[in-house]
């Protein structure tokens, strides 16, 4: 009776004694990889390694700390001109406002006028016909003088024309008349139409004879 082989053990760490097998092959192949990934990247140079090579940054600080400043002086003296027009609207506004109100009833108070003008010319007719006492023309010169205390109150007054020098201004010169005594020439010695102001702006010159020396 034949007894069976078993196969021989083969010790640890001979295998690679087997024929046909590089030895070592896969120990040598599992600890030269990390050195050669090591050398490749230490092989691989990094910007700005090389002696004299500058990394492009852009602008350097200097320049732009003077951009950032300039910037800066822009947009302040912007910021002044800016405040500077603001403010004189705002006082342009304010001034129209205050125009405005002030000279609001102008064109009525111009209306006004030929009414004030009639009522004088009947009163002095009236008083040419010797009728001053009459109750009509006491009525009649009550309703005027309301008028006028009206005007007041808006900043309506009449313009100073007898006795006093021509001034183009206020004054309407329609004729000349020659006087004899100390009156001075130019001076208004009549005034057929009364004129107005309010407040500081002229609605109607007052129509005058100014007075000329007699030959």
């Amino acid at each position: 009776m034949t007894t069976p082989k078993h196969p021989t053990p083969v010790p640890f760490g001979t295998e690679d004694a087997t024929p046909g097998r590089e030895p070592q092959a896969a120990e040598r192949s599992f600890g030269e990889a990390a050195p050669a990934d090591a050398s490749r990247a230490e092989a691989t140079p990094s910007p700005g390694d090389s002696p004299g090579e500058e990394a492009d940054l852009g602008p350097s600080s200097e320049g732009q700390l003077a951009a950032a400043e300039q910037a800066a002086r822009d947009n302040y003296d912007r910021f002044l001109r800016t405040a500077a027009e603001l403010e004189n609207f705002r006082k342009r506004s304010a001034r129209e406002l205050s125009e405005l109100r002030k000279y609001a009833n102008q064109a009525l108070v111009r209306d006004l006028l030929p009414i004030v003008d009639n009522l004088e010319r009947a009163i002095e007719a009236a008083r040419a016909g010797n009728a001053s006492a009459h109750p009509l023309l006491e009525g009649v010169d009550m309703i005027r003088r309301d008028i006028l205390k009206v005007f007041e109150s808006n900043g309506v007054s009449p313009v100073d024309a007898l006795g006093q020098p021509f001034d183009p201004t206020v004054h309407e010169a329609v004729m000349q008349e020659a006087v004899d005594g100390d009156v001075p020439d130019n001076t208004v010695v009549r005034e057929l139409q009364r004129g107005y102001c309010m407040h500081e702006r002229l609605l109607r010159p007052a129509m005058v004879v100014v007075a000329k020396k007699s030959d």
